[in-house]
């Protein structure tokens, strides 16, 4: 008889782990380096201070189970294991789009900027009590919205079976747009949205916030305002405060990042029913993420399906109800059949290939992700306490406390942006200047007059259009000083800082003199020079070449490290303020604005 093994440890022939030994061992590293420990500490632009290790030991608060208050773990009892809402955002009245979008695996219809004339047509051939149908015409939603319900109630389907958003959200438009929030028409919506109870009647929309620059607490308290702002209008105009809740649906941005994407969410759900248990009915929180707009580039936007694809996965494994994955065209213009193919297919992948929705709870028992969605909930927290103290939403956005503090995190990130710290593949960073440009029709103007609405990687691009429009590109001549072992790491360094302001960069390659150098860039017809070497090159001939390349013309000269012997106008290296560089090379070489 073969006797039974016991209980299999894996881990049974290696140490207990012990927090102090990791600590030794990695100071034992760092102390090679000169590094501190300090160093391995990021910090978010909410002030929120990421260790480089997280244990169970850290003192955090119950976040239940799935279904259960605080719903940190997601708003229902079977947590991502239902999947999500694939839901497609359209930008213009295109029925064929749509018809497309739904019979390949989209399950609802976002419809942004759509007309109220538009409805009808745009879906006569949509089954509505399949296809929940969801309003974004900012300002003008109360015609959109009693149209959709005209439209709903024409149909043969029963009312209890008909769900979507009607899109009321006089906040999101004044933040979006400045313009006063019309409540009335908002109440006049209310009753007649009663033979839908399947529907909602208000989208909380934070993009704006979002869109601003502002940050991902930042973002969460403006639309805890807003959500406040809403239950106390409903329960004033006589709703019961369960039912004024489930009438709201609050929307998010979903970034690259990815850990801090599925933290929002998760601490969206726990702030709500905080607020909701506070009015007497601990309500969870519906929530519809978007691919974040200001990520996108339109630039290599080929790297866009990879942001999105990221951020889909961050959006889902937080629970998101309903997610959205913007075309990787978006920042271009409408986009093509191929784009929203792209755009639908990234969920159905991540839903049934992945199998992300397998897992009721992907993030639970992170304590990584637990630290995080607590202190992001803190500091969401602090911002709407201040946006309350002002007096509400409305009164915070009049007053410019909220433009205001939204500039100033803008600001931080622009500063990070413009040193490359926050790289952006494909702009800042691997820059293709041979790319062959994606050409859309282009979208409908969006209002404005509101919050400024910003991409993250606009001034990079803003240089590479000067670039291309320019009568001559700019060009910067790599003078590579020795061997290409002494100098590819810093030439390609250059060159990659260089390109991504669209400038040209050909090198002198393998040199042995000065006159090898100045010779090659008398032929590259360059008027601005960029030294790159070794160390040791630059000790021999960085001072000299430098002032041959003067005396053959080079009209500025630039060295590809911190520091040299010679007397240059810039110097690149990593951290280098980038923008600012290619900025006063620009004006060196005359390229228009």
């Amino acid at each position: 008889m073969i006797e039974q093994p016991g209980e299999l440890a894996l881990a049974a022939e290696f140490p207990e782990p012990d927090r102090e030994r990791w600590l030794g061992l990695v100071e034992g590293v760092l102390g090679k380096t000169g590094a501190e420990y300090d160093s391995l500490v990021t910090t978010t632009y909410d002030g929120i201070a990421v260790q480089p290790l997280h244990t169970a030991d850290e003192p955090l608060p119950a976040t239940g189970l799935p279904g259960t208050f605080p719903f940190t773990r997601g708003g229902r009892p079977q947590g991502t294991a239902l999947g999500w809402e694939i839901r497609q955002q359209h930008r213009e009245a295109d029925r064929e789009a749509v018809v497309a979008d739904l019979e390949n695996g989209v399950g609802a219809l976002w419809l942004r900027g759509i007309a109220a004339a538009d409805l009808e047509p745009l879906l006569a051939e949509v089954y509505l009590d399949l296809a929940p149908v969801v309003l974004d015409a900012g300002a003008d939603f109360a015609a959109s919205g009693r149209e959709l319900l005209r439209i709903w109630g024409e149909r043969s389907a029963p009312g209890s079976e008909l769900a979507g958003n009607l899109g009321a959200d006089p906040l999101g438009a004044l933040a979006a747009t400045g313009q006063e929030p019309d409540t009335a028409a908002l109440l006049d919506l209310l009753p007649r949205l009663d033979p839908f109870p399947a529907a909602r009647l208000i989208a909380v929309d934070a993009l704006p916030h979002h869109n601003a620059g502002g940050s991902d607490a930042q973002e969460l308290g403006a639309s805890l305002a807003a959500g406040v702002a809403y239950l106390r209008l409903l329960t004033d105009a006589g709703l019961p405060v369960a039912r004024a809740a489930r009438l709201l649906e609050f929307r998010y941005a979903a970034t690259a990042d990815q850990f801090l994407t599925t933290a929002k969410l998760r601490a969206a759900r726990r702030l709500w029913a905080r607020v909701t248990e506070v009015c007497g009915e601990p309500t969870p929180q519906v929530q519809h993420a978007v691919t974040s707009p200001a990520m996108m580039t339109r630039r290599d936007p080929w790297v866009n399906m990879l942001r999105t694809t990221i951020a889909c996965a961050g959006a889902g494994m937080g629970g998101a109800d309903a997610i959205t994955v913007l075309p990787f065209d978006h920042a271009i213009g409408l986009p093509d059949d191929f784009s929203r193919r792209i755009a639908r297919n990234t969920q159905s992948v991540l839903l049934e290939e992945s199998r992300l929705s397998a897992v009721i709870d992907p993030a639970g028992g992170s304590w990584y992700v637990e630290r995080l969605t607590e202190d992001l909930a803190r500091a969401a927290w602090r911002w709407f306490q201040e946006i309350e103290a002002e007096g509400g939403l409305a009164a915070a956005l009049r007053s410019g406390l909220v433009a205001d503090r939204l500039a100033a995190t803008w600001e931080r990130r622009r500063a990070n942006l413009a040193d490359r710290t926050d790289a952006i593949t494909g702009v800042s960073e691997f820059p293709n200047l041979g790319e062959k440009p994606v050409v859309r029709r282009p979208a409908p103007s969006e209002p404005g007059g509101g919050l400024p609405v910003i991409r993250y990687a606009q001034d990079f691009e803003a240089l590479r259009d000067r670039a291309d429009a320019a009568p001559e590109r700019p060009r910067v001549f790599l003078a590579t000083l020795g061997p290409v072992a002494a100098h590819t790491a810093r030439a390609t360094f250059a060159a990659n800082l260089l390109q991504a302001g669209g400038v040209e960069t050909p090198q002198a390659g393998p040199t042995r003199t000065t006159d090898d150098v100045v010779a090659a860039f008398r032929a590259s017809g360059a008027r601005v020079a960029c030294l790159c070497g070794s160390e040791s090159s630059y000790a021999e001939l960085a001072a000299p070449t430098a002032d041959a390349l003067r005396a053959a013309g080079a009209e500025r000269v630039l060295l590809a490290g911190k520091r040299s012997d010679a007397t240059v106008d810039d110097h690149l290296f990593l951290g280098c303020p980038a923008l600012d560089v290619l900025g006063r090379t620009f004006e060196s070489l005359g390229v228009p604005r």
